[in-house]
């Protein structure tokens, strides 16, 4: 299983759009974060995990040319506004199929309706195949998925368990049999937005108390601000296996 960072930053990315933070002006690659995603494959499959804003740069990046299916955490526009750009891979597989909590289907439909329009759709719009996930596993493409639920402040948010392999993004709160979930993976993905407080992330501290929590091998931290610091400095204050994912980075498993 192969598992590329798609995009490692916060809703607004970085750099922020004018912001004169030093971190928003470095010019260390790794310090220039898309919205947050994960590209997930195995044998012949392709996954993503959300479908931000940066979508279609993120598959141009990755030279991604085909698309199994979209798995969704929630609905907010960071994680689903890129859902048009998958046009391409429409026009050539067909619907898409997406997985995700039965609210998130319904805020998409609202948002883009004409994706789900069955009647008289739009020529050049692209089509889906929902298919609604609850708090226990599911299967796509030979894999067992298992979700981790959790709270993204008063949002219920799911994370994905891959085999060895576990992905959570904006976890404020999660309940003791859910990390239960996540006892013997290998690799574990946590959200750690900065150091200060925060009513809806998980603090680099709280990212760390779960990680030790879970007992990894590895651990990545991603959906980052700038308000975390520079890439090249946070990494030499973390424990010797948690690291700072960044845009691009591919891990195997």
């Amino acid at each position: 299983m192969k598992i590329t960072f798609l995009g490692t930053g916060t809703s607004q990315g970085i750099p922020v759009i004018g912001s004169d933070h030093p971190v928003c002006l470095s010019t260390n690659s790794k310090d220039k974060r898309l919205r947050v995603s994960i590209l997930v494959e195995w044998n012949d499959f392709t996954y993503v995990v959300d479908c931000g804003p940066d979508f279609r740069q993120q598959m141009l990046n990755a030279g991604v040319v085909k698309l199994d299916g979209i798995i969704f955490t929630h609905e907010h526009a960071d994680h689903t506004a890129g859902i048009d750009d998958i046009r391409p891979f429409y026009f050539r597989q067909g619907d898409i199929p997406v997985y995700a909590h039965e609210r998130v289907i319904k805020a998409l439909k609202r948002r883009f309706d004409y994706v789900f329009e069955t009647k008289s759709k739009f020529a050049g719009a692209p089509g889906v195949q929902c298919f609604e996930i609850e708090n226990k596993p599911f299967t796509i493409g030979n894999l067992n998925i298992v979700p981790i639920n959790g709270l993204h402040y008063q949002l219920q948010v799911f994370g994905f368990r891959f085999k060895d392999f576990a992905y959570l993004t904006d976890f404020k709160t999660i309940a003791e049999e859910e990390v239960e979930k996540l006892k013997g993976v290998k690799v574990l993905v946590v959200n750690a937005l900065r150091e200060k407080e925060h009513i809806s992330h998980f603090t680099l501290q709280e990212a760390l108390e779960l990680i030790k929590k879970v007992n990894p091998e590895s651990a990545y931290l991603t959906h980052i601000s700038h308000w975390l610091g520079f890439h090249d400095e946070v990494v030499r204050t973390l424990p010797d296996n948690v690291f700072l994912a960044f845009d691009n980075l591919q891990i195997t498993l």
